[in-house]
């Protein structure tokens, strides 16, 4: 077998008190935090003189994490306004199925989140919406109906 799970995404973030709070508020748990440098961090990423914060975060039932990274060194290029479009090249959301939507959404809020477009119903199925959090970082919510 060529792969074993899907272990991360990770997401290079500039405020990471602020990334952190954002996802925790969404319902996901800190594992830990860690400064990752030397030789094996520059090997791996192909960058000299890597150091960053790592902050790791899972979703409730274990089986999704995130690995958010703040570079001091290098510092972090920005790939453009932090308000890109939806259909833009690359990756650009992580999607997360919820309890209740619009409760969600209203938490997400008190820590800047804005909506993308607004929360669409698909048929009977689901109700769903892509808001834009810190670092513009969009994140899909799907809420199953039936």
């Amino acid at each position: 077998m060529a792969i074993q799970r899907m272990d991360n995404v990770g997401i290079v973030v500039e405020d990471m008190d602020a990334a952190i709070a954002f996802f925790v508020e969404l319902g996901m748990q800190l594992e830990g935090r860690t400064e990752v440098e030397g030789l094996f961090a520059d090997r791996c990423t192909g960058l000299d003189g890597v150091r960053c914060d790592i902050a790791m975060i899972r979703t409730p039932d274990g089986h999704g994490r995130l690995e958010l990274a703040k570079y001091h060194s290098p510092e972090a290029i920005s790939a453009g306004p932090c308000n890109r479009p939806h259909n833009i090249l690359g990756t650009h959301r992580v999607m997360f199925a919820v309890d209740d939507i619009e409760d969600t959404v209203a938490r997400l809020r008190t820590h800047g989140a804005e909506l993308v477009g607004e929360l669409a119903q698909y048929e009977d199925s689901y109700r769903l919406c892509y808001v834009r959090g810190p670092e513009g970082i969009i994140v899909g919510l799907a809420e199953q109906l039936s």
